[in-house]
Order: C-alpha cells, then structure tokens, then sequence
C-alpha cells in the first residue's frame, strides 16, 4: 500500500485538474488518494482507475486566534452536516476576498475580480489573490504579496472567519471520516503551544496527525511521531501537492511512517474501509 493522504486540485489553490491528479498518481505508483481540498469537496468521476480515490476535504478552522487545517478522510460527501458548515466556510471566504478587494481598488489595484471569476477555483484563497498581485505587477512575488498586503499589516490584511476545531471534527465524524491535524510542524508553535494544540484537537474529537508530508525534517517526523503514539493518536501522511512545476514536491513524495510506529497508521483505523 502506497498511500497519499493530502493534496490539491484547482478547485482550490491547486493547479492541476482531479483528473490530472489520479494521472500523476497511477505514474508514482499509489494505490490510495485523497484529494483534499480547502472547505470544498472535489467529487471525482474517474472509472476503471488503478488508484484507489478516497473523499476528503482540508477544513480551515481558528484556535486560539491561529488558522488551524484539519484533513477529513474517509468523508460522506453527501452528509448534510459537513455540507452545511462547508457551505458556510465557502461564503466566508467569498466575504472575505471581497473586503480584501476594496481595499485594494483603495490602494488602486483593480481587477481581482475579473481574475477570480476566470478561475476553475471554488475555495478563493489568499494564494489566489497573490497570484493576481504578482500578475498584475503589484508585487514581485507571492512572499512580497503577503508582506506587503495579505498579511496582518498588511494594506488589504482582512482576518478570516472559520470555524472551531470543534465543529470541523464534529462535520467529519458525522460523515463517518476520520479527522487529522494537518501538518502539525507548520504552525510556528513553541513546545508548550505545540502540545496544547495537539491535546485540544484530542479532546475536540480528532483521532490522528499528519506525521510525513513534503519537506519534512527527520528530526520533525520522528517527533510528530513519537508524539502520535504518546498520545495515542493514529497517523496520515500526504504530499500537500499543488503544482507539477514545484519540483521538490510530488504525489508521493514525502518519508514513509517509521517501522516503530506503524502500528498507529491510519489505515488501522475502526473507520478506515478502503482495500
């Protein structure tokens, strides 16, 4: 079993079509995707695949002021539940990149939304709006972006609205998947932060971590693992794939699960019904 658990289409900020997605995965040899989307729920229409496609979804939520990502896996995309709070996500979203676009017709920079609407994206991310920055020459590049206008100070910073890591892994079991703490070493967080964090997911309903994902250092994975068992937690691990032309990332392509470990994997879940 080869397994990537986390990645993007370009119905968010991924670049590439679902389609192109299992493609690239029958190539890299997985037998197991979850395409995994921002708040939105890519359904997939490939038949006679060699890959297993498995629903999923990646849930923005807010704790303790900090966007947090839960990956749901396993997901009954039909369950009007996770449906609704989906639903109610993607209209924050919108919310919010019409205030950032005020402000930047403020600042004299328009067209966002002419850009936006020309996109097969469904989830508008910020990655969105500093594609358009970069394009229309505002910005250099997307880090530029984000310093000079997403993010906090920035000229057309707007704070997001997202749900609680409670009601994301509520809206995840009841669609009977399973939810995972997405790239837990990516939210800058000190020990003790770091250790609350993963006990509020816990006590929130969540069941596993990522503990593998592209980049990673041995050192972080090793831990992230460590901790997972400690806390007897299940473990994913998934590229966090967007874009073919990112040549340090790949379906696939992140370290598998340590030996010591493997009794904690995912697919050794109550809830966990793929073959």
């Amino acid at each position: 079993m080869k397994t990537d658990l986390h990645c993007h289409s370009h119905f968010s900020d991924g670049k590439h079509s679902p389609s192109f997605l299992i493609k690239r995965a029958e190539e890299n040899k997985i037998t197991h995707l979850a395409i995994t989307d921002h708040d939105f729920m890519t359904a997939t229409t490939e038949r006679n695949s060699k890959v297993q496609i498995i629903n999923g979804v990646e849930i923005s939520c807010n704790w303790q002021n900090r966007e947090i990502h839960v990956v749901g896996i396993g997901i009954d995309h039909k369950n009007h539940i996770l449906k609704s709070m989906l639903f109610s996500q993607q209209a924050s979203r919108h919310k919010r990149a019409g205030k950032i676009n005020e402000l930047l017709v403020k600042a004299g920079i328009d067209g966002l939304v002419a850009y936006l609407d020309a996109l097969k994206c469904v989830s508008v991310t910020r990655s969105h709006v500093a594609d358009f920055l970069v394009l229309s020459g505002a910005s250099k590049n997307r880090q530029q972006a984000f310093n000079r206008f997403l993010g906090k100070g920035g000229r057309a910073y707007v704070p997001a609205t997202w749900v609680s890591l409670s009601e994301a892994n509520h809206a995840i079991s009841a669609s009977g998947g399973i939810a995972v703490l997405a790239h837990p070493s990516r939210y800058k967080l000190n020990r003790s932060n770091f250790n609350k964090l993963i006990d509020s997911f816990k006590q929130a309903g969540g069941s596993a971590i990522e503990v593998s994902y592209g980049g990673i250092h041995p050192n972080t994975k090793r831990t992230l693992e460590e901790t997972a068992l400690k806390k007897n937690l299940f473990m994913s691990a998934g590229s966090d794939f967007h874009d073919a032309n990112a040549h340090w990332t790949d379906l696939g392509k992140f370290p598998e699960i340590s030996n010591f470990a493997k009794e904690n994997v995912i697919w050794r879940h109550p809830k966990w019904h793929f073959s």
